[in-house]
């Protein structure tokens, strides 16, 4: 049967979101390879992702700034506490966590930013939920207690730990979604981004300088620097612009919608590439933390 004008015009975008998803999935996988091979921590594996990102990103804020005016002093104050929250402290918090547990779970956690967000305006703003909304939220969360509580079982403390700094770099980043929106508006998409990841490029090199010694960085295994250049370009900077062009030519609800592979890709990768377990658990669990989410954005909200 033949495909609609409409689904043809679509079509570029439906693949730019998908891929950018998938691309964004990775970024756990290389993390998870880049601890085993050993020989790095948090504060350097994220030092050398950023270094790698920082002139992809400065590039794409200078891009994006031509002809456009000057930040004001509020703006600048805006753009580097965006950056600490959704990029910097976001990211590093994700990558301690990963330390601990497994990317499947990470993803799975990841996943409950839409209810945060929620959660953020109801106690910012006073927003109500629907029924519906609270029904979604009920069943992401018990799907990713089904996932914690089997991993639990397996790394006791150390899970728990992991668990907790990626639910915490989930809060971090829906901070940076709630008061991005007015920024946005000013500013642009691309330009914010741009220059709230240069900003948590920057924190990101300053907390390596700061705690560990410079000439670690030259220690590490060529493998992980490998793996860095790979997560900054292929995982990093490039599903920004793929999630973006996608944006521009679908809207942003149905490019949020293909997100949904996020979590089944990882799971997938984990399994390939990482080795690690798909068990009845984590089935049960990733098909309740999506249906929870697919009815929470779905769901009309109250006025």
């Amino acid at each position: 049967m033949p495909m609609s004008q409409n689904a043809r015009a679509s079509l570029p975008g439906l693949l730019m979101a998908l891929a950018g998803a998938i691309a964004f999935s990775g970024k756990a996988i290389i993390v998870k390879l880049a601890y085993r091979v050993g020989g790095v921590d948090a504060v350097s594996l994220i030092m050398l992702r950023m270094l790698f990102a920082l002139p992809l990103f400065a590039g794409m804020a200078w891009w994006a700034s031509r002809g456009r005016p000057r930040l004001a002093g509020r703006d600048w104050l805006g753009v580097v506490g965006l950056g600490v929250s959704g990029y910097y402290l976001a990211s590093f918090l994700d990558f301690a966590g990963l330390q601990y547990i497994t990317a499947s779970l990470e993803r799975l956690i990841l996943y409950l930013n839409p209810t945060l967000v929620m959660l953020l305006g109801w106690l910012l703003h006073g927003k109500r939920f629907s029924r519906r909304q609270l029904a979604g939220m009920a069943l992401s969360y018990a799907g990713v207690m089904l996932v914690f509580g089997h991993e639990v079982g397996f790394g006791g403390h150390d899970a728990a730990l992991g668990a907790l700094l990626v639910f915490l770099s989930t809060i971090s980043y829906a901070i940076y979604l709630v008061y991005s929106g007015e920024m946005v508006q000013r500013l642009g998409s691309l330009r914010l981004v741009g220059l709230a990841t240069s900003v948590a490029c920057l924190c990101c090199i300053a907390q390596f300088v700061l705690l560990r010694p410079v000439s670690s960085a030259l220690a590490v295994a060529p493998a992980i620097v490998w793996l860095s250049v790979l997560n900054a370009t292929l995982c990093t900077a490039v599903p920004v612009l793929l999630v973006m062009m996608a944006i521009e030519r679908m809207g942003a609800a149905a490019t949020a919608q293909t997100g949904m592979v996020g979590p089944l890709a990882t799971i997938l990768m984990g399994v390939v590439v990482l080795g690690e377990p798909f068990t009845a658990w984590i089935a049960a669990g990733t098909v309740l933390v999506i249906a929870g989410i697919t009815v929470f954005t779905r769901a009309p909200r109250p006025a």
